[in-house]
């Protein structure tokens, strides 16, 4: 098993390092000393082993392995840009992607890349099912030569090159042809790409992550030689930057002013990345769609904004996209906050007020709401804040509530498990390819997921869902994008509450940016390994 705690020689490097002051931090002959060593502080911690099966299934997970490993295609802040493939274009009498694969490039262990490792991991994924993408539009995959792949798919997959190509890591066929369960296999051969840099070390307890250049890059010597992500809290992340110890993190909107006005860059994102409350609608009363409609129609999205936000944010649309987004349709149902629509619906439904909640057939509705806590979330993630207010909503209109805080994986395995009521959470990837909609949604059979409703009792809404992903002109495509808003709406699968703003600052030393549609299928995080490489 690759090392889980760093040697104390490593780790004491990194606290030494952490703890130099550095004086006149903004000066420019700093930034050429610092520009060797690269370090991101992120409150959050570990994110699994960067391998491909061994990264946990969430947006941080990804992007620490994608430093490792590449795909066919990527994106930068502009759009698509070769990777391992040089050229690509679609045939569309053969409903084909031919990929013209770049020469001369080694895997980290010094093995030679070719067109057989693209297709081995074709055939891999469709044994070992990779949690990012769909393998089952892909029909076969064929080389010619060492540097030639066509993809043949198995219908018509609007967004194949962002979801599959631009997302797929490519494995060395030479190591994971014997590798049998790659989920559990964390050893430094799980750990080998073609990537612009390789893993050095790995500390799941203190969740951090040492990556060194890969000289051999395809792309040219990565101009960072080391980047270290590591551990720290919120609290301490934007007093480290402006003492040099740090070189970029995410902040606080609050800080931003102030870190700006100390010389740091912002990066301020779009609202791609959505706080809603999970509902299990496989159980009573959940499964009734008209109680669920007044459960969001109960909760005032705008003033948990303003009060837990502190306005830095946007309130949610029933139908998920955000209104700064490009798909968002607006003739969507908002189910504005109105408590008393939402008590003449569950009266509707057959419910009676009895005291101070509601009764039927001598049940009186009470569930518990999973929340995380500890306060190690993603910045802007729903806590015990949102949850005692949504807890103040939902009893206000005669349903009891009871607050159960638990640590953010256990709790994503309670919600995969659909041992839950209603549950607090939050993903990313609204500003990719819709077809992010189709994963948030539906279960796509990629196991025990906690970032998708798992929603199947609407066909109309699975027409929908299919027929986007099938739909090559952008203006048809719209149009059941937005019908499935509407749809999405009505039923009520989740809650969605609102849209944090994201912002990052950075000392400037490395030109960060957030990609166009965000890292992979959607990623809002400003950590493109583009940035440093040349």
């Amino acid at each position: 098993m690759f090392r889980k705690h760093v040697n104390h020689l490593v780790y004491g490097f990194v606290i030494a390092f952490l703890f130099i002051s550095i004086a006149g931090c903004g000066k420019k002959e700093t930034a050429q000393k610092e520009i060797d060593v690269y370090t991101i502080a992120d409150p959050t911690g570990d994110w699994g082993f960067p391998s491909p099966y061994g990264h946990y299934p969430r947006g941080p997970g990804y992007i620490r392995m994608s430093f490792i490993f590449d795909t066919l295609v990527w994106k930068d802040d502009k759009g698509f840009v070769p990777a391992l493939a040089e050229s690509w274009k679609y045939l569309k009498t053969e409903n084909a992607y031919l990929f013209k694969l770049r020469k001369g490039i080694r895997w980290h262990d010094g093995h030679k890349f070719s067109a057989h490792d693209v297709v081995f991991t074709f055939e891999y994924i469709k044994k070992h099912p990779y949690i990012w993408v769909d393998s089952r539009v892909v029909k076969k995959v064929e080389g010619d030569g060492d540097y030639s792949v066509k993809i043949y798919l198995s219908g018509l997959y609007a967004p194949f090159l962002n979801n599959v190509a631009g997302t797929m890591p490519i494995l060395p066929k030479h190591i994971y042809r014997d590798i049998h369960e790659p989920e559990i296999c964390q050893n430094k051969k799980a750990a080998i790409g073609t990537g612009p840099y390789m893993l050095s070390d790995y500390d799941r307890e203190h969740g951090s992550y040492l990556y060194t250049a890969y000289k051999e890059y395809y792309q040219g010597t990565p101009k960072i030689k080391i980047i270290k992500i590591i551990r720290i809290s919120n609290e301490m992340s934007a007093n480290s930057l402006l003492q040099g110890r740090i070189n970029a993190t995410a902040i606080p909107a609050e800080l931003v002013e102030s870190l700006k006005n100390n010389g740091m860059k912002i990066l301020s994102g779009s609202h791609d990345w959505v706080a809603r409350m999970m509902i299990n609608h496989n159980k009573k009363p959940l499964n009734n769609k008209s109680f669920r409609r007044a459960i969001s129609c109960a909760i005032n999205r705008q003033v948990i904004v303003d009060t837990c936000l502190r306005g830095h944010g946007l309130a949610a649309s029933p139908g998920l996209m955000p209104s700064d987004n490009q798909w968002h349709n607006s003739m969507a149902e908002q189910h504005s906050y109105d408590p008393a629509k939402a008590e003449k619906i569950l009266i509707s439904i057959g419910y009676k007020r009895k005291g101070k909640y509601l009764i039927k057939n001598g049940y009186t509705p009470a569930l518990e709401l999973l929340l995380s806590g500890g306060g190690s979330s993603v910045a802007g993630a729903p806590g015990e804040r949102v949850g005692e207010m949504i807890k103040k909503y939902l009893e206000k209109v005669g349903i009891k509530i009871t607050l159960t805080s638990l640590e953010s994986k256990t709790l994503d395995k309670r919600v995969g498990e659909w041992r839950f009521d209603l549950a607090l959470s939050g993903h990313g990837g609204l500003g990719g390819d819709p077809a992010t909609l189709n994963r948030v949604i539906l279960d796509l059979g990629f196991g025990k997921g906690s970032t998708s409703a798992r929603y199947m009792q609407n066909k109309n809404l699975i027409s929908l869902l299919k027929k986007q992903l099938q739909e090559m002109d952008d203006n048809k495509r719209r149009v059941l994008i937005a019908g499935i808003q509407e749809a999405y709406a009505n039923d009520a699968p989740c809650a969605p509450l609102y849209y944090p703003t994201w912002h990052w600052a950075h000392d400037g030393n490395l030109e960060l940016y957030y990609t166009m549609g965000g890292i992979s299928i959607g990623v809002p995080i400003p950590m493109n390994k583009m940035s440093f490489c040349k």
